[in-house]
Order: C-alpha cells, then sequence, then structure tokens
C-alpha cells in the first residue's frame, strides 16, 4: 500500500495579504489643511499691512500737528505781540500780507472748514515753505470783532462770563470791550505727504 504525500501549502501570512485600493483620504486632509494655513497667512499679512499703514498715518498725522503749532507760534509772535503795543492801529486793519483780518469771518450754512478754506481763507492765507517732513503750513488771523477799527467801537467779542457773574450764556457774546483784551483766532492749515490734511485752531487774547 502506498500513501501518496501530499504536497505543502503554505498559507498567505498575514502581512501578505493583497494591499486595498487608496483612496486618497489622506491627501485630500492634508491639501484642506493647506489651504486653511495658507488663508490664515494672507490673512496674517494684511493685518500686519494694515497696521503699518494706520501707524504710518498716525505718524503724519502727528508731523502735520507739530508743523502747524510751529506756524501758529510764528503767527502769534511775528505778527500779532510786535503789534499789540499802546498807540499801535496795525491790527485796526486788514493785512493781507500778514494773512490778518480785523474782523471775523466764519464759514456760513452747512459749509465745512475745508470748503470754507479753499472758497474764502485760502486767498487770505499766509503759506511757508514746505519743511523737511514735507508739510506746507497755511495760516489766517481773524480778530474776533464785527467790523475794522478801534477794538472798543467794533463789537469784538468779549471775555467769557465770570464764575459769579449768571454763568456761560454771555461767554462769546458781542458786547463793546470794557478793558483791552481783545481775541484772535488763528487758522493753520496742514497739507502733508500721503494726501495729509489737518486743520489746528488756536484762540488767544491780547
Amino acid at each position: 500500500m502506498y500513501l501518496r504525500q501530499t504536497p505543502f501549502r503554505p498559507r498567505p501570512c498575514a502581512d501578505h495579504r493583497p494591499a486595498r485600493h487608496q483612496r486618497g483620504v489622506v491627501l485630500l486632509v492634508a491639501l484642506i489643511i493647506l489651504v486653511a494655513l495658507t488663508l490664515a497667512g494672507v490673512a496674517l499679512m494684511r493685518s500686519v499691512d494694515t497696521a503699518n499703514l494706520v501707524a504710518g498715518n498716525l505718524s503724519f498725522h502727528q508731523s502735520a500737528v507739530q508743523a502747524g503749532e510751529r506756524s501758529t507760534e510764528v503767527a502769534i509772535a511775528g505778527w500779532l505781540q510786535p503789534n499789540n503795543t499802546v498807540g499801535n492801529t496795525s491790527l485796526h486793519a486788514d493785512s493781507t500780507a500778514n494773512g490778518y483780518r480785523a474782523l471775523r469771518d466764519d464759514p456760513v450754512g452747512n459749509q465745512s472748514w475745508d470748503a470754507f478754506w479753499t472758497a474764502t481763507l485760502a486767498a487770505q492765507a499766509v503759506t511757508g515753505a514746505t519743511d523737511a517732513a514735507g508739510n506746507t503750513v497755511s495760516y489766517v488771523i481773524h480778530r474776533l470783532c464785527q467790523a475794522a477799527g478801534a477794538p472798543h467801537l467794533a463789537n469784538c467779542a468779549k471775555q467769557p462770563a465770570g464764575i459769579n457773574s449768571g454763568g456761560s450764556f454771555g461767554a462769546g457774546g458781542i458786547a463793546p470791550l470794557t478793558n483791552n483784551q481783545v481775541y484772535y483766532r488763528i487758522t493753520t492749515r496742514i497739507a502733508g505727504p500721503r494726501n495729509t490734511v489737518a486743520y489746528i485752531q488756536t484762540i488767544i487774547a491780547l
């Protein structure tokens, strides 16, 4: 009797199972994450650019304000104070060369100060040379009176009422002066880099 030997057939190992077909899920997730990171990076860059732009604009504005304050000091020290002396009548009449008006002039209706400057004050203003920061400053001085001439005859703005003199309703009203103090308004316009425009108004009493 002969025994036939059964041929040995090795079972397939678990590690050698046929690989399933890849569906690309990992690649899809990676692409989504990459897109999200790209969008976040773009948003961050835009935020940084906006912050830099705002900081630059603030810097230009501060530079313009400082230039305007220097010009205001020039108007006071160069024209108003030297002519505010006893017997000097220079401040009783207009002086176009010095940007000075002996009576007040204000915007009408809903007119803005920028529109008022363009329409009226630009022709009266004194414009200085452009400074190192690129600011060009112009100013106009108005005496806060209703007419030219001597202050006691020009119906000038009176000083604010005192605490014990009836409140604030009389402040800034028009009345004959009872002393030698006269109010002046200096309107300064500064045109700087990147179309920066600033206005400064200063009221002084001399």
